[in-house]
């Protein structure tokens, strides 16, 4: 039983003739005469299982977009149904208005929808449903909770595609497929041409300079069909939050846009995320349907309050390739790496594949080293130069080992390794 704003009004009505008739027992007559209504409003309201519901949910939405969520309420009696339904969504859901008024005539069906922008990525889950059918009386009426359990998946925002078609492009220029012909370095033979000055001299075709009496170089593309293992970190380091939102989601849109470029290279492209065990993956796959299935597996990881398994992650890379690869660090350039093994991993992928680390920057540390106001101020600046400078020391630490370093605040870390790729496989290090 629920009672309805009318209940209240009619009660605060009460007041009126007890401060003409300055006599409590007309004020609890009034209160009795209003609660007695209320009650025979209730009883006489209609039972909640004459009406039936139908929840439809849709099956993933991208984070930063809207969908909606509709409800089908059919009247399974023969007489007229008014009252209310809440669809209830947890917080993050981004549920608008969800509490819906029906009239709903015999037999008549009726469809309601509820506006969701869903505002963290992942799996959101709703609530139970609350039917609430007033009184004649309106004054008060039966509630009833219909158990639901409907999941909304949300997907990663993938705002860094944005980036995709000047990369594409720089790809297509690499691979001698757009107007500009690169002279670069690869490791497949693509054509013959005319030497000019600036040609590497190790690149000059004997053979063919002595039958056609002018001096001509090779010219080579990147290979393609390259493997590219790209490892999301999602130890306690990722949870951390640089602006609105964990590191986790930075070094997502970051393996996003490297697996969309790679897969249009012709790359064979695998992704894991892993802190002490493998929490998601999307392996081996260059068809289109790669994104989509990179997006759903990575939509569910989440940050754990765990320590990195270094060791770990370089048994898993190792039994997954068995060829020369592109390994792709996505983590936290810290200074504790010195002592959870990111360094000693680096060397020890370093021996065989090609290994890129690339880690999201902080731009609160170069607010706070160049704040100078007072003494706190000082030594708050202070701790983020040493922070800065044992960050740096690691990462030349690793690129000593033969390492690509990487390092962008949260909306440049996915273009800058992008471009890292790209000068890899312009260079012929793939």
């Amino acid at each position: 039983m629920y009672i309805t704003g009318w209940t209240a009004l009619l009660a605060a009505f009460g007041a009126v003739p007890t401060f003409l008739a300055h006599d409590r027992a007309v004020a609890w007559a009034w209160m009795v005469g209003v609660v007695g209504l209320a009650l025979l409003d209730a009883l006489l309201a209609p039972v909640a299982a004459g009406i039936g519901v139908k929840s439809t949910v849709p099956r993933s939405v991208r984070l930063g977009q809207a969908t909606e969520a509709s409800l089908s309420i059919a009247n399974l009696t023969r007489g007229r149904l008014r009252g209310a339904i809440r669809d209830a969504w947890e917080p993050s859901a981004g549920a608008g208005a969800n509490r819906h008024r029906f009239d709903l005539g015999p037999l008549e069906t009726r469809k309601l929808t509820t506006r969701l922008t869903p505002t963290r990525r992942g799996d959101r889950h709703s609530g139970d449903l609350t039917v609430r059918l007033d009184g004649p009386l309106r004054l008060a009426g039966r509630q009833r909770s219909i158990p639901r359990r409907e999941t909304l998946r949300v997907l990663p925002e993938f705002a860094s595609r944005r980036h995709l078609p000047s990369r594409l492009a720089l790809l297509r220029e690499i691979d001698g497929l757009a107007s500009v012909n690169m002279r670069g370095a690869g490791s497949e033979f693509d054509s013959l041409r005319e030497y000019v000055i600036g040609d590497d001299v190790r690149n000059i075709d004997w053979r063919a300079t002595a039958r056609r009496a002018e001096v001509l170089v090779k010219t080579f593309r990147p290979e393609r069909d390259r493997r590219v293992f790209i490892l999301v970190d999602t130890s306690r380091l990722s949870a951390g939050r640089v602006g609105d939102a964990p590191r986790l989601d930075a070094s997502i849109e970051a393996a996003l846009l490297l697996s969309a470029l790679a897969a249009h290279a012709g790359d064979r492209v695998q992704v894991v995320a892993f802190d002490r065990r493998e929490r998601a993956r999307a392996l081996g796959s260059t068809s289109p349907r790669l994104m989509p299935a990179l997006a759903e597996a990575l939509a569910v990881a989440q940050p754990n309050l765990v320590e990195p398994d270094w060791p770990g992650a370089v048994h898993l890379i190792q039994d997954r390739l068995s060829q020369r690869a592109l390994v792709v660090l996505l983590t936290t350039i810290d200074p504790s790496g010195l002592d959870n093994g990111l360094t000693d991993a680096v060397a020890s992928l370093g021996k065989r594949h090609q290994v890129v680390v690339a880690s999201v920057e902080d731009p609160e540390l170069a607010d706070l080293a160049s704040t100078r106001g007072d003494a706190t101020d000082l030594y708050g600046a202070a701790a983020a130069e040493r922070g800065r400078l044992e960050t740096s020391a690691l990462a030349m630490r690793m690129r000593q080992l033969g390492a690509e370093v990487v390092r962008g605040l949260p909306a440049d870390l996915a273009p800058s390794l992008a471009d890292a790729y790209l000068r890899l496989k312009a260079a012929g290090k793939l």
